[in-house]
């Protein structure tokens, strides 16, 4: 004789039951056989708590029992009723087999990975993605022709010049967002401003800057207007935000924050295809807009002879605009002191949409005997759009609690630091690859016969070489969207797994690891064989194998350590009510580095083509990755929510004790 053991419970067993005293009771009672049966082999009321605690017998005794057939009484077999399985033990006669076996209850599984189709409240991610999307397919269509256009400028001016205001003209759009980010993550933070109107005066601000861009005659003007550009977007830092406060759930977070970095690259793919294509188009394509064209006439479109980068600047401010006005009529405020405020652009939205309504439905007017409730009234299939339109008595709203803030010098803890030094050596680096990458492309290539610098005659391997790519902006425009192709296709077959495997902080270090090796082997590409000799492009399948090559490891890169930083700096917030702050002061940090990086970058390209070594600026910029690499270590992934305020403690205490 042994006791039941814990694992025994909840299950069915070959077992007899030795008799309890209630059973012993049951068993001598004439008819206990047949009460037993009507029950249908349940034992209800107190005779379940008292079979519970009932002893097994062994297994070996009851078989050899039952080979020396020794005749006992027939004791009754006790099936608990379904809804008794999960709080009592069960038992069953060796020789009886249960009617039906219920389902036994399984230890849960472990989650799969979240897929695309279960992340919540798509409507407004899909705005914020759409107003994300229009600002790299800006930024990017740029760099497809921004050294052909300020060489128009001055078309006198060497290369190395060029390069280095390139890079003066990239670091003027980060710079003004550095000086203001932390403002407008402030004022998103302010109940009279919030989340959105910060965001619309982003798009709006940056179309406006586009356009004056595209129409700019001198390096200077296109500075101005680059400027204001920058100094008017704040807006990745809130969208940021937003997206944390719309995905409250950690589980949906890595696929949420993967749309930034997704749209980012769907950019990359776009713009410089689009800002290849239709800039200098009298150029480009002088049959459709030069001189006796189908649309120039006799002397060709003349906006276009005299604004040649206009129009792909037009295209993307086309694109800010209907940003703008999807933001403005169906995203819904995050903030939560304003959450339960009338939006004025969705009012306007169900305004316009209940005149339209209106218009395609015809009413007649009823008659005075009628009433809404009248049973003799013919059915009205409108009428639930009446019902809705009827006043609702108001119902009494609990007062919200007062919001507690944490001031502004409290936010900078350790992690806060740390993940902030690190966000600024990643910003900087891949900001300013990308700033040198465009630059090597469409840099004039070595040309022997004609060398630059005059005194650097021929090329030596491992440091002593110069010359870049020679591409067109066509191609330059497919080369960048080559970029694109590869990140996003990693994006959304790899990512996801590979995180859930390995974690956020993990895949963030390894990730980094990559960065050097990219930018090591990037100014080498001067040196592969081409089909066409300088000084004509770069071209032939070694030339784009090679590009491919160098720009997948810095994409892989890219993939998995951008969305990773966004939710480090998302869950270092030291309190829920400083979150937008914490992403503008981001946002302000990776301004400053991606202002600090191209200028420097750019310089140090011009540098290195005066003295005949390109790689000055590339093997510079691994350095400045490896010591991310090293700063990585001192990054670990908070709650965000690590400081409790006066009060928030004892709350937290009485919302467990319920």
């Amino acid at each position: 004789m042994r006791p039941a053991s814990p694992h025994h419970e909840n299950s069915y067993r070959d077992s007899s039951i030795i008799g309890t005293p209630n059973h012993r009771r049951n068993e001598q009672h004439p008819h206990a056989q047949e009460s037993i049966v009507s029950q249908d082999f349940a034992i209800e009321s107190s005779s379940d708590d008292a079979s519970s605690d009932a002893f097994l017998k062994d297994e070996d005794a009851t078989q050899s029992h039952q080979q020396q057939g020794k005749e006992k009484p027939q004791r009754p077999s006790i099936i608990p009723h379904p809804s008794s399985i999960g709080r009592r033990a069960s038992f069953i006669d060796r020789d009886e087999v249960p009617p039906a076996t219920p389902a036994t209850p399984s230890t849960p599984s472990k989650p799969g990975p979240v897929r695309w189709r279960d992340l919540p409240n798509k409507r407004q991610l899909a705005i914020l993605t759409m107003a994300r999307l229009s600002e790299p397919l800006t930024q990017t269509s740029l760099q497809a022709y921004m050294f052909y256009q300020l060489e128009s400028f001055n078309p006198s001016l060497p290369p190395a010049t060029v390069s280095a205001q390139a890079g003066m003209l990239q670091g003027s759009f980060t710079a003004a967002q550095f000086v203001t980010a932390v403002l407008w993550g402030r004022m998103a933070d302010n109940e009279r401003v919030g989340r959105k109107t910060v965001l619309l005066i982003g798009l709006v601000g940056t179309c406006i800057s586009c356009v004056g861009f595209g129409f700019s005659r001198s390096f200077w003007q296109a500075a101005v207007f680059r400027t204001m550009g920058g100094a008017l977007n704040g807006n990745v830092g809130v969208m940021r935000t937003m997206i944390s406060e719309i995905i409250r759930e950690k589980k949906f977070q890595s696929r949420a924050f993967l749309l930034m970095p997704m749209c980012f690259n769907i950019g990359v793919i776009i713009g410089p295809v689009l800002g290849g294509l239709l800039s200098d188009p009298v150029g480009s394509y002088p049959r459709v807009f030069g001189e006796g064209s189908l649309l120039g006439g006799k002397d060709g479109v003349w906006w276009l002879k005299h604004w040649p980068y206009a129009l792909p600047n037009l295209l993307s401010a086309v694109f800010l605009f209907s940003s703008a006005v999807a933001v403005l009529f169906g995203l819904e405020e995050t903030l939560d002191a304003l959450r339960d405020r009338t939006d004025f652009g969705i009012r306007l939205r169900h305004s316009i949409a209940r005149l339209f309504r209106s218009r395609r439905h015809h009413y007649t007017a009823l008659s005075t005997t009628d009433t809404i409730d009248s049973p003799s009234s013919p059915p009205r299939t409108d009428s639930y759009e009446l019902e809705s339109r009827l006043p609702k008595p108001a119902s009494p709203t609990p007062k919200p609690k007062p919001k507690r803030k944490l001031p502004f010098h409290r936010i900078w803890t350790t992690n806060v630091l740390c993940t902030l030094l690190c966000h600024f050596i990643l910003a900087m680096h891949v900001g300013t690859f990308s700033n040198l990458w465009f630059i090597h492309l469409s840099t004039p290539r070595f040309n022997p016969s004609s060398p630059s610098p005059p005194s650097h005659t021929h090329q030596s391997l491992p440091f002593a070489f110069t010359g870049g790519l020679g591409m067109p902006p066509r191609s330059v425009g497919f080369a960048m969207a080559v970029l694109g192709v590869i990140g996003i296709t990693l994006q959304l077959l790899v990512y996801p797994r590979i995180n859930a495997w390995l974690g956020t902080v993990p895949s963030f270090r390894y990730a980094l690891l990559l960065f050097p090796i990219a930018y090591s082997l990037a100014p080498y590409l001067s040196l592969i064989p081409s089909t066409n000799p300088p000084p004509a492009q770069a071209s032939g399948l070694l030339i784009w194998l090679s590009l491919s090559g160098v720009l997948f490891i810095q994409v892989v890169a890219r993939t998995f350590a951008l969305p990773a930083t966004i939710i480090l700096i998302n869950n270092c917030s030291p309190h829920p009510s400083v979150l937008g702050t914490i992403h503008g002061v981001a946002q302000s940090v990776s301004s400053f580095a991606r202002t600090v990086g191209p200028v420097a970058g750019g310089w140090s390209y011009g540098w290195g083509l005066r003295i005949g070594v390109v790689g000055v600026a590339w093997w510079g910029l691994a350095g400045s990755a490896g010591v991310g690499v090293l700063a990585a270590r001192l990054v670990r992934e908070g709650g965000g929510h690590e400081i409790l305020l006066e009060g928030e403690e004892r709350e937290e205490m009485e919302e467990e004790g319920k």
